[in-house]
């Protein structure tokens, strides 16, 4: 029972579309029409600029972190990485939004500084070292990715590695077409690192 009520907890937090909110009341601007269509932290940055782009990202990652917190105040007997997992869920398939989210990487790095805030301070290292040379959001998401999965390797957590990895399998799967464009080199670049 415990799983269940903070599963769905979890996945309507998840479900909250932070890009569509901030789009809206600070812009009057729904992303979800302009830019990639994304109503994740990316298509905010690019559509809405820098502060709308820092909001919106922080509020996905805190939503992954607050699922994962959560049962601790109650001391709710539940595996907190599953629990993470549905935020993920709502926040990639929103109740709020028609089913139709994000690409799931900040509020899975929400889950990991849930669990390993010195996980998700490597993770936010590699992500920003690798933006900053490649200049490509989705690369970037892509390979810290795998090296979430390395250190999670090095910290010997068999949980932590098999959720890690499924997660970072996921992105890549929500990257698919991503993967496409840096191939093609049409993939857009960011302009402001």
């Amino acid at each position: 029972m415990e799983y269940m009520i903070f599963a769905i907890i979890a996945y309507l937090l998840g479900s909250i579309p932070f890009g569509v909110i901030v789009g809206k009341v600070g812009y009057n601007i729904d992303i979800r029409e302009h830019g990639s269509g994304n109503l994740g932290a990316t298509n905010s940055f690019r559509v809405l600029g820098i502060k709308a782009g820092t909001i919106v990202i922080a509020a996905d990652i805190l939503k992954g972190t607050i699922a994962t917190v959560l049962p601790l105040f109650f001391d709710a007997d539940v595996y907190r990485l599953i629990i993470g997992l549905f935020a993920v869920l709502g926040h990639t398939y929103p109740l709020f939004a028609r089913f139709k989210g994000g690409k799931a990487v900040a509020t899975s790095g929400g889950i990991l500084l849930g669990i390993n805030p010195i996980l998700f301070v490597i993770m936010i290292a590699s992500f920003l070292l690798t933006l900053y040379i490649s200049k490509y959001v989705s690369l970037s998401s892509i390979i810290t990715g795998v090296v979430a999965i390395i250190v999670s390797i090095l910290f010997k957590d068999i949980g932590l590695i098999i959720v890690t990895a499924g997660l970072t399998i996921f992105v890549f799967y929500r990257h698919k077409d991503n993967i496409k464009r840096i191939k093609n080199k049409t993939e857009p670049k960011i302009t402001w690192m």
